[in-house]
């Protein structure tokens, strides 16, 4: 390593450890990111929350979901009976949204069994809000805070004013033959229903549109808990399912280098010390690169060894352990590709082969029929034989 060189390591050195001081050094701006994720401390994080659901509900279990509703309840589906085999609240709070139709359906299914489903967003799915009749408004034209209170005269005390985070989406149709309306909120002498509970099947659908109130900027500010605690009061004491806002951030929370890459100067320093660490790389290599000797790739003779196989088994006439390998092998292609048991070769084992293949049954009838014959047979022929591999191969070929 010449002089020159070692200066120039010594300054990217240097402007490295100059980066990481000024970056700790300097004072970390509050994030209000709209996160809603259970392990964030930031205001707008619902740590607070997730770790008070055992206190809200003493009696009830919490569990993560980590997928989506649709692949998480379906496991528990019960196709005899049409109901699930387990029961309780399913939790969903966030800003806007991110449940597909197909796991809104999963859900309606879910409340019809028996359940309920707790939703706290902004915005629904498009499949919640034509199933269950309902729109919302937003008026953007609001200033100032909210007051938010319930219409159970219970719950009178636990009404609360909100300064921070606040959208004005409120309610602005339900179907008033099965919903209640269970609390407003009020701006500027305006109020709107935000919180309805919705029957379907033999569960309910409880829809808030306040989500910030959930976070822990508002629950840790004054006496707003109890807010949360009333909302949270319709939910029976069954097993709580917390729809994990930690999803999309589970592969960046296992990567040694999410501190330096979650801040703006370290991960540029980083990016600067990989590039001139690759502009070093080339420009090096490309001076002393020595001259690559050419290796001549090795023959593929898989063609003559089967050649060679195949003039062996000719010459000794065994035509019992050909059909038996060519048996063995056309079996072990169906439950490869089409995934079926081979161990019985019945009718039914027939027809699913058929759907699954998109074959004609009567051909593969015909096979199966004549794989039992040879297998049962104790002496085969080479007219068994050919037959036995014309029969596969049309099935390969059909």
């Amino acid at each position: 390593m010449n002089k020159s060189l070692r200066i120039y390591i010594g300054i990217l050195v240097m402007l490295f450890v100059g980066i990481i001081i000024v970056e700790f050094s300097t004072p970390q701006p509050v994030n209000w990111d709209y996160t809603f994720n259970e392990t964030h401390k930031i205001p707008f994080g619902t740590y607070v929350l997730y770790e008070e659901l055992e206190t809200l509900f003493p009696e009830s279990k919490v569990k993560d979901i980590r997928v989506t509703p649709y692949e998480y309840f379906d496991e528990y589906y019960n196709w005899d009976d049409g109901g699930y085999t387990i029961s309780g609240s399913y939790l969903y709070i966030d800003k806007k949204s991110d449940i597909d139709d197909t796991s809104a359906e999963e859900l309606l299914s879910f409340a019809a069994a028996g359940n309920d489903v707790f939703i706290s967003s902004e915005y629904f799915p498009n499949k919640l809000v034509d199933s269950l009749g309902f729109r919302t408004d937003n008026d953007y034209s609001f200033k100032g805070t909210g007051q938010l209170s319930f219409t159970n005269t219970s719950f009178k005390k636990d009404s609360i004013t909100v300064e921070k985070g606040l959208s004005n989406i409120h309610f602005s149709k339900i179907d008033t033959l099965y919903t209640t309306v269970l609390g407003y909120q009020k701006f500027e002498k305006k109020s709107h229903a935000n919180f309805i509970k919705t029957p379907w099947g033999k569960g309910h659908f409880y829809l808030h549109t306040q989500p910030v109130t959930f976070t822990n900027y508002n629950l840790l500010k004054k006496n707003n808990q109890k807010y949360a605690a009333a909302a949270m009061s319709y939910l029976g004491e069954r097993t709580i399912y917390f729809d994990s806002r930690n999803k999309s951030r589970k592969s960046l929370s296992n990567s040694p280098l999410r501190f330096i890459l979650s801040q703006p100067a370290l991960r540029w320093a980083w990016y600067l010390v990989l590039i001139t660490t690759l502009i070093f790389m080339i420009f090096n290599a490309k001076r002393k690169q020595r001259v690559v000797k050419v290796i001549k790739p090795l023959e593929n003779t898989t063609v003559d060894f089967a050649k060679t196989i195949g003039n062996l088994y000719y010459e000794t006439k065994d035509h019992d352990n050909l059909i038996n390998k060519k048996i063995t092998y056309f079996l072990e292609y169906i439950r490869r590709v089409y995934y079926l048991d081979t161990q019985v070769l019945d009718d039914k084992f027939v027809k699913n082969l058929s759907l699954k293949s998109g074959k004609n049954d009567k051909n593969i009838k015909a096979l199966i029929n004549q794989i039992a014959y040879l297998k049962s047979k104790s002496f085969c022929n080479e007219d068994d034989l050919l037959k036995l591999n014309k029969a596969i191969e049309d099935f390969y070929n059909r």
